[in-house]
């Protein structure tokens, strides 16, 4: 069969097989208490089965185009839509909690990541500090199995809605300088810079722009296109960002971003149609990422990669938000839950794609190593949800930083 025809049929199983699992998740959602990580270890482990660990129906490699493809899609209407929950003038009102996880915190477990690569597993230290990088960042989605509980203190559940909102679109520079630094591109550092910052003021211009437009008398926007207004600006910033070599996933962060700042009520309604959206794109990379493990890598490091993934999910982030919430006026419980529950996710299942893509040497070993951590984590944080929300009581603590009233339920909208 030629080429363009077995790649057609490719795409076509990977429909095919997408549909069927988005279906079984459909009919099994009432059984589940929280849909959306039970939904995500459906998709993982059906790839995994349909892919080259189990009966290789799912032909999918690495370089296939529509590995890069979908990962890209997928991270930018993703990046865009958290951005567009997370406004300045929201994160100003909160931000005092936030603040010290992002900013110490996010630090401190890449540090203690790469250190643990290194020493556990042997990684060469470009290797290390990439993977570090990937497993950095949480997963808002999977967060949101804690964060839309009553139960838990709504400054806690402030804390790491914030957090892994914003986390991945912090950890994203760092992973492309550092695929810089490995040779995966032939950008200067100047180059480099401008494509980080061209994406950041791309972003936000092209949103602010939109929002100013609506505004001219001569216009009138129905409030049935409101939310189109989000699409519109998700077209444009991603077809400049190709066409001026501004860096995509910044580019969108920063428009969701502004579209919040400067029109919430616009980016509420856009994440109406942005987060479904998103949510299937990330099931359809979660079923891609299953299909691209391969058993025989993920044993290649033996005890020091389950070493590495034990210590990563217990010690890690742990002792990392530990550090940054000392006087943080948090009590010890809500210390532990917030070093506790910070699921891997999406976000690192893209970055590890991302390392993949670029061919770089060892790629193949620092994926299956993000591979293994995403997927334990996966496991470990959706078993112990509700024994951790349940383990507050039944009664909600008066928060003393109120969470905005814009940023709405986080456990709302999603698949």
């Amino acid at each position: 069969m030629p080429e363009g025809r077995n790649g057609h049929r490719g795409a076509v199983v990977l429909l095919l097989a997408f549909g069927a699992l988005l279906l079984v998740a459909v009919l099994v959602s009432s059984l589940a208490h929280r849909t959306v990580l039970s939904t995500s270890v459906l998709f993982l482990v059906g790839g995994a089965l349909l892919g080259r660990t189990g009966v290789d129906v799912l032909a999918i490699r690495p370089e296939d185009p529509v590995v890069a493809e979908l990962s890209s899609i997928a991270l930018f209407a993703v990046l865009l839509t958290d951005g567009a929950s997370l406004g300045l003038d929201d994160l100003r009102s909160a931000w005092r909690l936030p603040g010290r996880a992002l900013l110490l915190g996010l630090p401190v477990t890449f540090v203690l990541l790469a250190l643990l690569g290194h020493a556990a597993v042997g990684l060469p230290w470009l290797l290390a500090l990439l993977v570090a990088a990937a497993l950095s960042p949480t997963d808002p989605v999977f967060a949101s199995a804690i964060v839309g509980r009553p139960e838990v203190p709504g400054r806690l559940r402030h804390l790491l809605h914030v957090e892994s909102g914003l986390n991945d679109g912090l950890a994203l520079p760092v992973v492309v300088v550092l695929l810089a630094v490995a040779g995966a591109s032939e950008e200067t550092a100047a180059t480099l810079t401008l494509e980080v910052v061209g994406g950041l003021v791309l972003g936000a211009v092209v949103a602010l722009v939109a929002v100013q437009l609506r505004a001219v008398p001569v216009f009138g926007v129905a409030e049935e296109y409101r939310a189109l207004t989000g699409a519109a600006v998700a077209a444009i910033v991603f077809a400049a960002a190709h066409l001026t070599g501004a860096n995509l996933y910044l580019a969108a962060f920063a428009a969701g971003v502004a579209l919040r700042t400067a029109d919430p009520a616009c980016a509420d309604s856009f994440r109406t149609l942005g987060e479904p959206l998103g949510e299937l794109l990330k099931l359809a990379a979660l079923l891609l990422f299953g299909a691209l493990i391969a058993p025989s890598l993920l044993l290649e490091d033996g005890l020091g990669a389950v070493a590495f993934t034990v210590l990563a999910l217990l010690v890690a982030r742990p002792v990392a938000l530990a550090v940054a919430l000392l006087g943080s006026g948090l009590d010890r419980r809500e210390r532990l839950v917030a070093g506790w529950f910070g699921p891997r996710g999406f976000a690192s299942v893209i970055y590890g794609l991302l390392i993949v893509e670029a061919g770089i040497e060892g790629a193949a070993r620092a994926f299956h190593l993000i591979a293994q951590v995403v997927s334990a984590s996966i496991v470990v944080h959706s078993s112990t949800d509700v024994l951790v929300a349940r383990s507050f009581g039944g009664g909600d603590e008066p928060d003393p930083s109120p969470e905005p009233a814009a940023l709405g339920d986080p456990g709302a909208g999603r698949v």
